[in-house]
């Protein structure tokens, strides 16, 4: 339901830019030991005082080690909450996309499941309809398929009950917005319909494709989705919903059609934290091998992490970094990737500074309305790259 679109609307404050971080493909050394993080604390501590987010984690990995972790804050702006923690447990929204749907979709590809220029209705026949014959794998994984950005009947539905039928129907009988490759609209459909895919092509459920393949062997041990409610006091709380559910969100998954797809889906519902995904990322940056096991191939994980045209600054499942207005800041070298969560996750990938950022907040607690982490992202991120002494 919650696209991430917002994520990429407001400006940032410039900061003074260094030519040598404007070069995407320089060669740059290892860091020093002196690196000074406060200014980057100071933007984030003074965000929670501003409440742009009552809590946050944050993670700076640079050449495979942890350059800077901090947790800040508390679950809700009421300190007796209890204090945010590094094994703190997020819904990552939108970056379910990347973490899990387009690491499985890398997977299937090099199995040779599908390719990315197969037709959708290839897979769900049910599909090819009013208009959408011609979409193939790689207009989902971009964003420029034509499908409506979301499902907007969740409200006539239960919150309690699975309604996967009924929301997979829709959005088969749904029509274009616009004319397949001509523009591109960020859209949730796109990626409910790849995870449908994955489940078809792999026979089993995208939840147990993901732990089998990507997080039991990462051990990432606190990812997942659907959480046990006896990690509930580990799980930041991110709404509370009034317009629909009408109770504090917290362990079930925020986006409401997600909360229909019965909490597993290829556009959201995954909890983690921010060191499992690390592991991940780093896997990624040193092209799809962690610690002795090839997970994806080097040619995958290029090809995936890689602007795909001049319509849009959209990767395959990823985005990259925008030259204005980008969440990453200014500084982040133009050949980054990464995504944005509408709780309040993102997740940026520098591989010319073999560096990557992750931060989690849970920015629509109390509501939703507070968009004022838009301004914070870009802060955060271009006082990193400042922060760190090459």
């Amino acid at each position: 339901m919650m696209s991430n679109l917002l994520s990429f609307c407001l400006k940032p404050i410039h900061f003074f830019v260094l030519s040598v971080f404007m070069l995407g493909s320089i060669n740059i050394p290892a860091q020093s030991k002196n690196n000074n993080f406060a200014d980057v604390d100071n933007i984030i501590e003074t965000a929670i005082s501003d409440s742009s987010f009552p809590g946050a984690v944050l993670l700076v990995q640079m050449n495979g080690k942890i350059i800077h972790e901090k947790a800040y804050g508390h679950y809700t702006y009421d300190p007796a909450s209890g204090n945010i923690s590094l094994n703190s447990m997020f819904d990552l929204a939108s970056c379910t996309k990347v973490v899990a749907t387009t690491t499985a979709a890398m997977i299937c590809f090099d199995r040779g499941l599908f390719n990315i220029d197969d037709k959708v209705s290839e897979f769900l026949p049910q599909f090819a309809k009013n208009g959408k014959e011609n979409i193939t794998i790689k207009n989902l994984l971009v964003h420029d398929s034509g499908l409506p950005p979301d499902i907007k009947s969740y409200k006539i539905y239960n919150p309690n009950e699975n309604k996967t039928n009924e929301i997979m129907n829709e959005i088969y009988n749904d029509s274009l917005s616009y004319p397949t490759g001509t523009k591109s609209v960020y859209s949730d459909l796109n990626f409910i319909i790849l995870g449908k895919i994955i489940e078809k092509v792999t026979g089993v459920s995208l939840d147990k494709f993901c732990y089998k393949n990507i997080f039991k062997p990462l051990k990432m041990k606190s990812t997942m989705f659907n959480p046990p409610s006896s990690l509930m006091n580990r799980i930041v709380p991110t709404e509370i919903d009034n317009y629909w559910r009408f109770r504090l969100i917290r362990g079930t998954v925020h986006d409401e059609t997600a909360q229909l797809l019965g909490g597993v889906a290829g556009h959201a519902g995954l909890f983690s934290t921010a060191g499992d995904i690390a592991k991940l990322l780093q896997m990624l940056l040193q092209k799809g091998r962690y610690k002795g096991r090839n997970y994806i191939k080097k040619s995958t994980v290029e090809m995936f992490t890689k602007k795909q045209s001049d319509i849009s600054s959209r990767a395959l499942g990823w985005d990259t970094k925008s030259p204005e207005y980008s969440s990453a800041g200014h500084l982040f070298s133009s050949l980054s990737y990464g995504h944005t969560g509408f709780t309040g996750t993102s997740i940026w990938v520098d591989p010319v500074r073999k560096l990557f950022v992750v931060l989690l907040t849970n920015r629509v607690y109390p509501t939703r309305d507070n968009l004022k982490i838009l301004k914070v992202r870009p802060l955060v991120h271009d006082a990193i790259i400042q922060s760190i002494s090459f």
